[in-house]
């Protein structure tokens, strides 16, 4: 492993090289105006990453500025738009709450290189926004991609978070240890083969191939219930062409799908520093999201702040549980912040 960690880490090193992007993307305020059920004023933050320029990062910030800050991750290929459920449950609580746009979603920048987006950058972006707003005390709110990076920055800042409450997410480590763990296989099988769910596989070859990518198609088939075309409509504001959709597109190239991968390396080494978070970590998942059922267990055993804590699984909710069950994730959230 230890190999695998070094081919890695000269892998990143090259993909720092990457030039300052020619031009960044805003998508048109106009776009984001009267989105059903989201009224929050925009905010936002200048953030950086090495190895191109500053960037600007839109993120809510709602509820008391001196109560206990909720920092809420949405991924791909979502925004802060998949929190509106969530915000005022714990605005009620005395919460603050932040919830970014990760760089290429929502109203922050996009860069229309692909290239220009990176695992690493990612955290890098975020974890400037953490340092920027000078958050502490954070109780982190990871689903989906905002799990891989939140946690990530986590590693990176651990003296900066309280608790973590993690909902349907994982970790990208290709580790043969998680063979027969998961619902969707994906591990190394000895020293160089690896198991992959065809579904995973799909998923991504589509989005690579298919010419035009549109958020609501994916929002909507990974629901249990049905969306209002209004709804819909407002996945798919932050993209008005598909020259806004670099990132949208490559954070799923970007999925890690052997050992040798960046993102796995990193993935490694956030799992290191899990086994040694003693703070209450509690995992809020869904049972109707076979893309990271699985995960659960494996963060309940190995992350030290898990074990003895009441762990929830929320019924008849799909992958994206903010919309089939926003209000119940809010209770839970507030209820690990009143209780931890």
């Amino acid at each position: 492993m230890a190999t695998l960690d070094r081919r890695a880490d000269r892998l990143a090193c090259v993909s720092t090289l990457a030039s300052t992007p020619d031009h960044v993307l805003r998508t048109p305020d106009e776009r984001f105006a009267d989105l059903p059920g989201y009224p929050f004023a925009p905010q936002y933050v200048e953030v950086e990453a090495e190895g191109v320029a500053p960037l600007r990062m839109h993120y809510l910030d709602e509820g008391p500025a001196g109560g206990p800050v909720a920092l809420l991750l949405h991924g791909q290929p979502t925004w802060s738009y998949l929190y509106r459920h969530v915000v005022p449950v714990l605005v009620a609580e005395g919460i603050r709450v932040i919830a970014p746009d990760m760089v290429g979603f929502g109203r922050s920048d996009k860069p229309v290189e692909r290239t220009d987006y990176t695992f690493a950058r990612h955290v890098g972006w975020m974890q400037s926004l953490v340092t920027r707003l000078d958050l502490r005390e954070i109780t982190l709110v990871a689903q989906d991609w905002g799990g891989p990076i939140g946690l990530s920055v986590l590693a990176a800042e651990p003296e900066r978070f309280a608790r973590v409450v993690a909902a349907n997410t994982i970790l990208h480590t290709a580790d043969p240890a998680l063979a027969n763990r998961l619902t969707w296989a994906l591990h190394g099988q000895g020293d160089s083969r690896v198991v992959i769910e065809e579904s995973l596989v799909d998923y991504l070859l589509y989005t690579q191939r298919a010419p035009e990518l549109r958020a609501s198609d994916f929002v909507g088939a990974a629901t249990t219930r049905p969306l209002p075309a209004e709804v819909l409509a407002a996945y798919d504001a932050p993209f008005p062409s598909s020259a806004y959709t670099a990132g949208l597109r490559q954070m799923i190239a970007l999925l890690p799908l052997t050992r040798n991968d960046v993102g796995a390396r990193i993935g490694r080494r956030t799992m290191r520093a899990l086994e040694q978070f003693e703070r209450p970590f509690v995992t809020c998942y869904s049972d109707g999201d076979p893309a990271t059922q699985g995960w659960e267990r494996i963060f309940q055993e190995r992350v030290p702040g898990a074990r003895g804590r009441r762990h929830v699984t929320i019924g008849d909710a799909g992958h994206f549980l903010q919309e089939d069950a926003g209000a119940e994730l809010g209770r839970v959230i507030a209820d690990v912040v009143a209780t931890t």
